[in-house]
């Protein structure tokens, strides 16, 4: 009786510490199995390119194109256009020599009207020169606050032709009126020599400060380069 039960409990015995053995086992194949995946995906993680491109980047924003918002800015429309800015005002030299009439139905470019220039060449004032600045307010020399804020506008163009042909304007220009409120910047294309078909001129501003002009157009010439005078047109003179 007391083998038997003996005999019993070493069965139970062995199958308890079989089926321990087989759980422990078990639990280390998986914790293995679970170790061995979490490395490979460590290790897919270690290969990733996780590197930020800042070329492309730029090159995105390169491609990007510029938005201008600025809106266009004429001096000169027609002779009574409400949408003209600056005022036909400041004579420079042989002012006496210069009669400008900005209602001259002679041919405009377009609209119905143009900017008619006859220099007489008299040499009135004894300068040898002449020439006019559009201003604003009128007169302004630079001793009273006004001109407008054109930052935004890249170009001033115009058209312009002469009567005869050969007319040599020595400068067309904007800005660089001085004194107490000079103006921001000046800018300007020249000589020109015209002729008897209109042609549009353009005056480059990129890169110019354009945050107070007074001056808004302005063209001067002398007696040298045009001897027996000069009678020439200007129209559609604006901003963009």
């Amino acid at each position: 009786m007391k083998r038997s039960l003996s005999l019993t409990l070493l069965v139970i015995s062995g199958l308890m510490l079989f089926s321990i053995a087989s759980c422990g086992g078990s639990n280390e194949r998986q914790y293995s199995e679970e170790f061995n995946a979490e490395s490979d995906q460590n290790a897919q993680y270690a290969k990733a390119d996780y590197s930020y491109d800042y070329e492309d980047d730029y090159a995105m924003e390169e491609e990007v194109p510029a938005v201008s918002s600025f809106k266009a800015f004429p001096v000169y429309t027609d002779g009574r256009s409400p949408d003209n800015h600056y005022i036909l005002s400041g004579y420079m030299g042989d002012y006496s020599d210069v009669k400008i009439d900005i209602s001259s139905f002679d041919n405009p470019y377009s609209g119905s009207t143009c900017i008619k220039t006859v220099y007489s060449n008299a040499i009135s004032q004894g300068a040898r020169w002449c020439g006019v600045y559009w201003q604003s307010p009128a007169n302004n020399w630079g001793d009273r606050k006004g001109g407008y804020d054109l930052t935004g506008a890249t170009k001033l163009t115009f058209w312009a032709r002469g009567e005869n042909g050969g007319e040599r304007i020595e400068e067309f220009k904007l800005g660089g009126i001085t004194g107490l409120y000079p103006d921001s910047d000046i800018a300007g294309i020249g000589p020109v020599l015209l002729t008897t078909d209109w042609k549009q001129y353009e005056i480059d501003l990129r890169g110019k400060d354009l945050s107070y002009i007074s001056g808004g157009f302005a063209w001067a010439t002398n007696l040298d380069v045009n001897p027996d005078g000069a009678t020439f047109y200007l129209d559609d003179i604006r901003y963009e």
